[in-house]
């Protein structure tokens, strides 16, 4: 079990993350790549991204382990990074560091040649090291960026809103099953015993898409605290992102005055009471719209208490903004 101790500066630090970090999903989703389970949620996009590697899961198999630690320093505390802000963090890691913790991860044989040359301050494989994970994001994370953010976005919605209304307490009760809030502790399922003393230093809140079944924190206990913690999924189809897409045929049902006034009506998250309230429509009605908009990825819908709460999705904030995308990833944290 991981117990995290607050102090009440603690809690009034506690923060979330703007959107998911490049770097948290390039690295929990190697993980998710190499197990079979959550067939559901990730097999399709297992069966896709394979077919676009070419030698990068052998090469990141040796510092990222299927099973345990895995180094710190990719995945910098300083977030949430777009791929190429994170990766420039990883660069300014210090050879001190680098060796301690590419040490931890060695098995009985040691290290692969290139990576000992890496914990011993050698830039080119320091470069190699980079090369593989920018190749593997863009093979594996990219495509579904836009769905992952669709996904994070949500969570963040429900977070908002449950600090809205209880405050920090509220926030930290309603994170997922798998993590209890019991002040000033908050527990998680974790598959190691660990407290983690945040001693005034608040708490970095990021929800993954790739997080499974239990939450993720940085192993040194000196780097700024950060809590990654598993979203809750939802069986929709993925969302393949690629520049200059235009919007599909699908959305030619959509035009009409009433569905525009519905999903201009989400605005950041609202309850489908709320939407049909703001809409001028009945319940049954803003549920039935809201129902096409989500089939046509326009929105996503997670249950928030005994209500649900949804949330547009990049396209459907691209589809208000007439065309306009939203930016693909954001670099700079959030306090809530």
């Amino acid at each position: 079990m991981l117990r995290i101790h607050f102090t009440g500066v603690d809690l009034a630090r506690v923060r979330m993350a703007p959107g998911p970090d490049a770097l948290w999903e390039t690295i929990l989703s190697f993980h998710r790549l190499r197990d079979r389970r959550g067939a559901l949620v990730f097999g399709e996009w297992r069966t896709e991204t394979r077919t676009r590697l070419n030698g990068e899961t052998r090469l990141l198999s040796a510092v990222v382990p299927g099973r345990g630690y895995f180094p710190d320093f990719l995945t910098p505390a300083e977030g949430p990074h777009t791929i190429e802000s994170g990766l420039e963090a990883v660069r300014e890691t210090g050879q001190d560091r680098l060796h301690d913790e590419l040490s931890r991860v060695a098995g009985p044989r040691g290290l692969p040649r290139w990576l000992r040359a890496l914990a011993e301050g050698g830039s080119e494989p320091l470069d190699r090291l980079m090369c593989v994970l920018r190749s593997y994001h863009r093979a594996a994370i990219s495509p579904y960026w836009a769905h992952i953010q669709a996904r994070v976005d949500a969570d963040r919605a429900a977070r908002g809103r449950a600090l809205l209304d209880g405050g920090a307490d509220e926030l930290l009760a309603s994170l997922p099953p798998m993590m209890r809030w019991r002040a000033p502790v908050l527990e998680a399922d974790y598959p190691v015993d660990r407290d983690v003393y945040l001693e005034g230093r608040g708490l970095l809140l990021q929800p993954s898409f790739f997080c499974r079944r239990t939450p993720v924190a940085l192993q040194d206990p000196l780097l700024p605290p950060v809590l990654v913690y598993p979203v809750t999924h939802t069986h929709t189809p993925y969302e393949r992102h690629s520049a200059g897409t235009a919007p599909g045929p699908s959305l030619g049902r959509l035009v009409g005055h009433t569905r525009s006034a519905v999903l201009q009506s989400i605005g950041h998250g609202c309850t489908t009471s709320e939407l049909a309230r703001r809409a001028g429509v009945s319940l049954a009605s803003a549920s039935q719209h809201a129902g096409v908009l989500r089939e046509a990825g326009l929105l996503v819908t997670l249950r928030h208490g005994s209500a649900v709460l949804h949330t547009l999705t990049p396209l459907g904030t691209a589809l208000l903004r007439g065309g306009q995308p939203v930016m693909a990833e954001r670099s700079a944290p959030a306090t809530m």
